[in-house]
């Protein structure tokens, strides 16, 4: 399953014209709230200007970029938690993905409404964090009122598996609770490991990794600083659905123009890399050269495993060379000559930009 990223925000904050830049689908948006009613998926290639040139090196046939999924959330209104708008729609479908992407409105046009009648970009993210934690809240409060009735239910086999889960759950949600109540984000509540794997199926909305794109105008002309520590980009959605319907040749002679030398896509989709801790390997021959993702301190059984379970299980040992070293030399012949190609075993911890031959038993 490819990583999935929710974009959620106010109606009419640039939402869909993000989602429409990002995977070139046209999904419908009008200037008016609830245009986007259920949820679009669009999958988006991970820019890597590293596979052309590894392909290059390999003769592959084939070039296979990791993908992510982009779903396009129905717009969030103040209320949603308790229904209002398409609160409750909105509020299951974000439960599913692996982290979110908020929206806010940092740019200014009269001919777009803004739901709440003037651009607040600080305001904005204040009502989508609130509805959230308040949707969390309820969550929570009622699970763990659910906790601890089953606890009681099971005095009688305090030991039993089913009565430690309880308890385990019960201490997770004291801990919670609380901060939701505070307006704190489940994910900043410190858990054991057994906590944090207890809360895990409740799906708790603000328990989910999250950055902010600020939706400024072509030129912005304020600097909005917004009351988050997480990762922030400003990106003009305007500007990024322009450059989506260009010919490559003609995106990167716009983006010199604008002086840009990565677009805001690109740096969106690396910066969910980073926020997610995750990382690219590749696998290289003449059949393809294909990027992998995995894990940060994942090990190379593991990295294995992504490309197939068969290889995780008869794992035996990795040969390992690093992107730019096999670039620099021109080819795994030469980079075998010079013994630069090593072979790694169970304990070896993947490196970002490594190029990766399992070997392994059936």
């Amino acid at each position: 399953m490819p990583l999935s990223i929710g974009i959620v925000g106010l109606p009419n904050a640039g939402k869909s014209t993000l989602f429409t830049a990002l995977t070139k689908t046209q999904v419908p948006i009008a200037n008016y709230p609830f245009t986007t009613i259920d949820p679009h998926v669009g999958v988006v290639e991970v820019p890597d200007e590293r596979l052309q040139k590894l392909a290059t090196i390999s003769q592959s046939e084939k070039i296979i970029p990791t993908i992510v999924s982009f779903v396009d959330i129905a717009g969030l209104v103040k209320g949603a938690s308790t229904g209002e708008g398409l609160g409750n729609k909105f509020l299951a479908h974000i439960r599913e993905v692996d982290a979110i992407v908020h929206v806010v409105r940092g740019f200014t046009d009269p001919n777009i409404i803004h739901v709440a009648g003037r651009v607040d970009p600080k305001d904005d993210f204040t009502t989508i964090e609130t509805e959230l934690i308040l949707a969390d809240l309820e969550v929570a409060s009622k699970s763990l009122e659910n906790a601890k009735k089953k606890t009681k239910a099971l005095a009688a086999n305090a030991s039993s598996p089913e009565a430690k889960d309880a308890r385990t759950l019960i201490a997770a949600l004291e801990k919670i609770t609380p901060a939701l109540e505070a307006g704190k984000r489940a994910i900043d509540v410190e858990l054991t490991d057994d906590e944090a794997k207890a809360t895990k199926g409740l799906q708790l909305l603000t328990s989910k990794p999250f950055l902010v794109v600020n939706n400024t105008d072509e030129s912005p002309s304020q600097n909005y600083q917004l009351p988050i520590t997480n990762y922030q980009l400003p990106i003009s959605c305007k500007i990024e659905a322009e450059l989506a319907e260009l010919t490559p040749e003609e995106r990167l002679t716009y983006m010199k123009e604008l002086g840009i030398a990565e677009s805001g896509l690109d740096r969106l989709i690396h910066a969910a890399y980073k926020l997610l801790n995750l990382i690219t390997f590749f696998t290289s021959g003449p059949k393809e050269t294909r990027a992998w993702t995995v894990n940060e301190g994942a090990k190379a059984p593991q990295a294995a495993g992504v490309i197939h379970t068969d290889f995780e299980r008869g794992f035996i040992a990795a040969e390992i060379i690093d992107t730019d070293t096999l670039l620099k030399l021109g080819s795994e012949a030469a980079a075998k000559a010079k013994g630069l190609i090593r072979l790694e075993g169970k304990e070896y911890v993947v490196k970002d930009g490594d190029v990766v031959h399992f070997r392994f038993s059936v």
